[in-house]
């Protein structure tokens, strides 16, 4: 088959990835106010950037849908 097909824009734009990050790997001043958890999750664009950074993974979602974002996860 060689018919092309039209798949539209890339939805890449609105995807957000969340990541589980081990709290020891934040700044020290971070580190400072997060005593007692061991790790917390990041939100990033596609590009990679750190968008947000929040204490569990539900919440990483909801505060990426409730911006009209797709969130997705990455191990």
């Amino acid at each position: 088959m060689d018919t092309k097909f039209d798949f539209g824009e890339p939805e890449t734009a609105n995807t957000v990835y969340i990541r589980r990050v081990a709290t020891s790997s934040l700044p020290k001043e971070i580190r400072e106010q997060l005593r007692g958890l061991d790790s917390m999750y990041a939100v990033h664009d596609s590009a990679g950037e750190q968008l947000a950074l929040v204490r569990d993974r539900s919440l990483a979602f909801i505060l990426a849908r409730q911006n009209e974002l797709t969130p997705v996860s990455v191990h």
